[in-house]
């Protein structure tokens, strides 16, 4: 029997834990919006270190306090083909125009709203990456032009006349001769004033010329002009029609012959952005095509690259691993999960790479798994933001403080290693923590834009974005999504009709209505079992392999094996 007092006892316990809770999420809060204020003083000391010292060319030397006009650069690392008279595009002010706005700097946005407006103009001698500027300027354009003109009122009212979308509209015109070539694949590189160079290397990247979908379709989408949309949907069906039989792609080929030059990948350096605009142009856009590219491809990849949480390399012709090699930037990957909801998958890999991190005070680029060493010529930090992306999509998803203590020891770091007098300085060489004279534009864009969202999603609220590969939100609208005409119908389906049934999609194998659902016959409801539904080899939905898992009875989906060992719809938005 319980004692007279067990139920005061039970009350004082509740009591003490609803303290105890209360109290932890208070300091959970009150952890977070100090380290808000943190990344605010990082984003500004590095801006305003670019606007004293570096404005308007492209990027800071934040030790010297100059500039480098890099745009010409990036990309280019045996500096070819360099322009004398090119002064800079204002590269850093265009990648920070976004921040501006989640950092609810709407003056300072205006400002540097109207000088752009003023004074920039692409109509230049500079040979530039089509990749590069293309994710850092068109994407910084048309995602500043949609947030100077949504419903916030950012922008004194009426001051504002398109300006950036007509800048947009100019980059992406300069664009479209590069898609010139007989597989519609773009040239890697394009002269900004006079089009494609004579003798232009016809060598491209994977990611070169499957990462351009959504700042040009989103282009498409404002000016209603469906060239640059088609341009790169052109290439990126090309580019999937040149996959192996086991679904994977190389990472470099020619443009003209189609034919690949590395048949080695990995979800790193030269393809990674290839599956995020997959999947992330699916929710922008709601093309189907993309989201069963994207399917194939991350099944192919968790097959062949994936190895516990880490990621090798891999021919794509055999599937057989070449080389064991962990690279920054593949720190996006657990990003991607997030999206797509296999959350085990991405928490496991997450933590690897926080355990690089913690190993050597920043993630250096590259790291060999099997030879757990740093790679012997690249021990640089440039400063990258793929580890605070990922953190930051984890804890959307989880609201896990682990992710916020995550994000405290990069800010920590950040502001012990590499920030200077003059900014915040890439890190040369990992073991030493030398720096490099250099300030890049996406430390602006996307380091401190992540960190800051991890500590305050307030720019969140009540809006969907998907995030380029440069950190620029696009906003999910309905009204940029394709619309499925009325009588799409799945692969393996037909519609059938009868005197007492209106017309409903059915399996083609059976009059089965697929996907299962209920029909009302009289008084009672009766459930019809799709006949395209496989149940899971096993009852409690273990598995081992993608074998074991069958086809969802819902939505006629292929199911899959997640890291976790379930079998599910880890893939289904």
């Amino acid at each position: 029997m319980f004692s007279p007092n067990f139920g005061t006892w039970v009350l004082m316990f509740l009591l003490v834990s609803s303290t105890f809770v209360h109290s932890s999420m208070s300091e959970i809060d009150a952890k977070k919006r100090y380290m808000r204020e943190k990344v605010r003083k990082m984003f500004y000391h590095a801006y305003d270190n670019y606007m004293a010292h570096a404005f308007p060319h492209d990027e800071l030397k934040p030790l010297s306090k100059t500039f480098t006009d890099s745009l010409s650069e990036l990309g280019n690392l045996n500096l070819e083909h360099l322009s004398e008279h090119y002064n800079g595009s204002a590269l850093t002010l265009i990648e920070s125009l976004s921040s501006l706005v989640i950092l609810g700097n709407n003056t300072e946005f205006e400002r540097a709203v109207r000088w752009l407006s003023e004074n920039l103009s692409f109509d230049v001698d500079v040979r530039t990456n089509l990749f590069e500027c293309n994710i850092r300027v068109l994407g910084g354009l048309v995602s500043a032009h949609i947030l100077a003109t949504d419903s916030r009122n950012r922008l004194v009212q009426g001051t504002y006349k398109n300006e950036l979308l007509i800048l947009a509209e100019d980059l992406g015109r300069r664009f479209l001769p590069a898609f010139d070539t007989p597989t519609g694949l773009p040239y890697a590189w394009i002269n900004l004033k006079y089009g494609v160079m004579e003798n232009e290397t016809t060598e491209t990247s994977t990611s070169g010329c499957g990462s351009l979908i959504l700042e040009m379709g989103a282009l498409s989408r404002l000016t209603g002009d469906p060239r640059y949309e088609s341009a790169a949907l052109r290439a990126l069906r090309k580019l999937w029609s040149m996959r192996s039989s086991l679904n994977l792609l190389g990472t470099t080929l020619d443009v003209a012959t189609g034919e690949w030059i590395e048949y080695s990948s990995g979800i790193g350096a030269g393809v990674d952005s290839f599956y995020e605009y997959l999947i992330k142009a699916h929710i922008l856009f709601g093309k189907e095509e993309l989201w069963r590219m994207f399917q194939s491809a991350y099944l192919a990849v968790q097959k062949y690259f994936r190895h516990g949480p880490w990621y090798h390399e891999a021919d794509m012709r055999t599937g057989k691993a070449t080389y064991w090699q962990l690279t920054s930037l593949q720190a996006f990957w657990p990003g991607v999960q997030v999206l797509i909801g296999d959350i085990a998958a991405a928490n496991s890999s997450h933590r690897e790479f926080v355990y690089v991190w913690e190993k050597f005070g920043v993630l250096p680029e590259r790291y060999l798994l099997d030879h757990q060493m740093l790679h012997p010529t690249e021990k640089y930090y440039p400063l990258r933001p793929e580890l605070a992306e990922s953190t930051f999509y984890l804890y959307q998803a989880t609201k896990d403080p682990w992710y916020i203590e995550v994000g405290k020891s990069m800010v920590d770091s950040l502001n012990l290693y590499a920030k200077v007098e003059g900014g915040f300085a890439s890190i040369k060489d990992v073991t030493t923590m030398q720096l490099e004279d250099h300030q890049h534009s996406f430390f602006l864009a996307e380091t401190c834009k992540y960190l800051y969202l991890l500590f305050d999603d307030s720019f969140l609220v009540d809006r969907n974005y998907v995030f380029t590969t440069e950190g620029h939100p696009l906003p999910v609208i309905s009204a940029w999504h394709d619309r499925l005409p009325e009588n799409y119908i799945p692969t393996n389906g037909t519609s059938i009709k009868s005197e007492k049934q209106a017309a409903r999609r059915s399996s083609a194998m059976s009059l089965q209505v697929c996907p299962a659902t209920t029909l009302n016959s009289g008084r009672s409801s009766q459930q019809v079992e799709s006949a395209c539904h496989i149940p899971d080899a096993q009852s409690d939905h273990r598995c081992l392999t993608e074998d074991e898992c069958g086809v969802d009875a819902t939505t006629c989906r292929r199911r899959s094996c997640s890291m976790a060992g379930y079998c599910g719809l880890w893939l289904f938005i």
